[in-house]
C-alpha cells in the first residue's frame, strides 16, 4: 500500500472536514496548513450558521451543489452525535408578503421534489402564527422546510479539527502557502512562511484565497473568487423577540435571503446584507450604517417586532467566496498529479461540508487508483466542554465537589467557569496551536454576552498567561499581543523624558 503524504490548504469548514475523512484511512498521512493563528478563523467563522433543507438548490443549473447540499443535511445529523457539536433542526419558514414573492417561494417546492427534500409545503396565514409565534401578522404565508438545520459554525471546525488530529492527521497554524511545488508533472510540496512542507497530494481549500493557490499550481487560470460581504446583528440574550423556527425572506439572485434566527447560544439574530466586493479586497470585514438600516427594516417585515437597536450587543461581517457563476471548482488533476481543488466554496458550502469531503475522497480514489484500507483503530467519537449553564444543579454540584474551579465564574454573561476556561486551554495546546484569548472565546463562548468581554477578557487572558508562564501582557488576542508591558515601563518613561 502507498501511502500518501497529503497537505491540505485551509483549516475551515471544508478543510477540517475533509482531514476527518482522510482520517479514517492508512493510506493518508495528512497536514492541514492554515495561515491563521487557530482553526475556523477566516469563513467559516462568520456566517448565517444554518445547515440548509437544500429546497432552494436548483438541481439542472447546479446538480453537484444540489446533490451535495441534501446529502451533507444529513450526514451532520450523525456528526452532530459521533462529535457533541450543539445543534438544532427546528425546520425553516421562507416567508412571503405577495402573490409575486409567492410564485416565487412556490417554484423550490419542484426544487424540494427533485433533490428528495421530504416535508416542504406552503403554510398561509391563516395557520402560520400556529408554527411561529413570532413572524409578523401582515405576511401572507411562507414555505415550509422541516429539516433545516442551526449549528455553532466556529464550534463545529474546532469539533471536527480536534477529532481530525487525534486520529492523526497535523495541524501546523500561521502558516501561509507562498506556491506550490511541481516536479515531472507531478506535485511535490509547498512552499511557506515556516518552510517547505512535503507532499504526493495537496489539497486546495483555501476559501477565499483559492483561486490564489490554483494558480499557484497552474491551474484554472481563469479562475478568481469575488469576495461577497455580508453583515449581522446579534441582539441581548435577555430580547423578548426569539424565533422558534428559522426565518427568512424570500430568495434574490444574489442572497438567500435575509433571516431572523434564534441561535444555538440563544441571541436573536439577523442577517446577512449581500455586497459584492472589489476582488482585492478579501479582509474587508467593516459594518455599514447602511447595513444596519437595512437588516433592521428586512428584520421587520419577518418579525411582528424587532427590538430596538439599544438591545444590539454584536455587529459583524463575514466574506463569502463567490466564484464564477457560482459554481463549485472541485477537481482531481493529473497533470499536475496530486493537485485536487476545492474552490469557490459559497453558499451551502456549511451544509454540504460533509459530503464534499465524501465527493473529494471519492475523486482521489477513482483519479489515483487508490485502494482504501481502513483504520482499526479510528475514534468515531469526540465529547465537547463541560457547559455548566447546560447542566442540572445536581450534576453541577458533582462537579464542583470533584474540581472546584467550576464553582468559580469567569463570564457573567454566559456563565461560564474557571474549569471550562482552563480545559479550553488545554484542548488549544493539544492540538499544537498557541492559546490566545479569542481562541478560548470560540471553544466557550466566555465574551459572547452582553457585555462582549469587557468583565471577563483580563481574567481569561490572565488564566492564559498563569498556564503559559508569560506575562499578562504577551498573551494574544487574535494576533495582537494584550498590552505593550507593564505599568511600571510607562513609569520608567516618563521618567526618561523628566530627565
Amino acid at each position: 500500500m502507498k501511502k500518501y503524504r497529503v497537505v491540505i490548504v485551509g483549516a475551515g469548514i471544508i478543510g477540517v472536514s475533509i482531514a476527518r475523512v482522510l482520517s479514517m484511512y492508512e493510506n493518508f498521512d495528512v497536514s492541514i496548513a492554515e495561515m491563521e493563528p487557530d482553526v475556523g478563523w477566516g469563513i467559516s467563522k462568520a456566517n448565517t450558521s444554518i445547515i440548509h433543507p437544500c429546497h432552494e438548490e436548483d438541481p439542472e443549473r447546479y446538480p453537484l451543489r444540489a446533490r451535495l447540499c441534501r446529502e451533507g443535511n444529513s450526514i451532520w445529523m450523525e456528526w452532530v452525535k459521533e462529535l457533541d457539536i450543539l445543534a438544532r433542526w427546528p425546520g425553516e419558514l421562507m416567508v412571503f408578503h405577495s402573490s409575486e414573492e409567492e410564485r416565487e417561494a412556490r417554484k423550490y417546492i419542484s426544487f424540494a421534489i427533485k433533490n428528495n427534500v421530504p416535508g416542504v409545503q406552503v403554510i398561509y396565514r391563516d395557520e402560520l402564527q400556529s408554527y411561529e409565534p413570532t413572524i409578523n401578522p401582515d405576511a401572507e404565508g411562507a414555505l415550509y422546510a422541516p429539516t433545516a438545520g442551526m449549528i455553532s459554525p466556529f464550534e463545529a471546525v474546532i469539533a471536527i479539527a480536534e477529532n481530525a488530529i487525534e486520529n492523526g492527521v497535523k495541524l501546523i497554524v500561521d502558516t501561509r502557502v507562498s506556491n506550490v511545488k511541481i516536479t515531472n508533472h507531478s506535485v511535490v510540496g509547498v512552499d511557506t512562511n515556516r518552510g517547505s512542507i512535503d507532499a504526493d497530494i495537496i489539497i486546495n481549500a483555501a476559501g477565499l484565497y483559492a483561486d490564489h493557490v490554483s494558480h499557484m499550481a497552474g491551474v484554472a487560470r481563469s479562475f478568481y473568487i469575488k469576495p461577497r460581504r455580508g453583515e449581522y446583528i446579534v441582539f441581548d440574550e435577555g430580547v423578548d423577540i426569539k424565533p422558534k423556527k428559522i426565518l427568512h425572506t424570500t430568495p434574490t439572485p444574489t442572497t438567500k435571503g435575509v433571516y431572523a434566527i434564534t441561535t444555538v447560544h440563544g441571541n436573536l439574530m439577523i442577517g446577512p446584507t449581500a455586497e459584492d466586493l472589489p476582488v482585492d479586497a478579501r479582509e474587508s470585514r467593516t459594518t455599514t450604517e447602511n447595513g444596519l438600516s437595512y437588516l433592521l427594516k428586512e428584520g421587520g417585515r419577518i418579525l411582528n417586532r424587532v427590538p430596538p437597536p439599544s438591545k444590539i450587543i454584536r455587529r459583524f461581517a463575514g466574506l463569502r467566496p463567490e466564484p464564477p457563476q457560482g459554481e463549485w471548482l472541485i477537481e482531481v488533476y493529473t497533470d499536475p498529479f496530486g493537485f485536487v481543488n476545492v474552490a469557490g466554496i459559497r453558499s451551502p458550502g456549511l451544509t454540504a461540508a460533509p459530503a464534499i469531503a465524501n465527493y473529494v475522497l471519492k475523486l482521489m480514489i477513482k483519479k489515483y487508483d487508490i485502494t482504501l484500507v481502513k483504520k482499526a483503530s479510528w475514534v468515531r467519537h469526540r465529547k465537547s466542554i463541560n457547559r455548566i449553564r447546560e447542566l442540572s444543579l445536581e450534576r453541577l454540584d458533582e462537579l464542583i465537589r470533584k474540581n472546584p474551579s467550576y464553582g468559580k465564574i469567569i463570564c457573567h454573561c454566559r456563565t461560564v467557569s474557571e474549569a471550562e476556561i482552563l480545559e479550553a486551554i488545554d484542548r488549544i495546546i493539544k492540538i499544537g496551536v498557541k492559546p490566545t484569548v479569542d481562541g478560548v472565546k470560540f471553544r466557550t463562548t466566555a465574551g459572547f454576552g452582553k457585555c462582549q468581554g469587557s468583565f471577563c477578557r483580563w481574567r481569561i487572558a490572565l488564566l492564559i498567561s498563569r498556564k503559559l508562564d508569560i506575562p499578562l501582557h504577551s498573551v494574544v488576542i487574535k494576533r495582537s499581543p494584550y498590552g505593550l508591558g507593564d505599568v511600571k515601563l510607562l513609569l520608567r518613561s516618563r521618567m526618561v523624558n523628566k530627565t
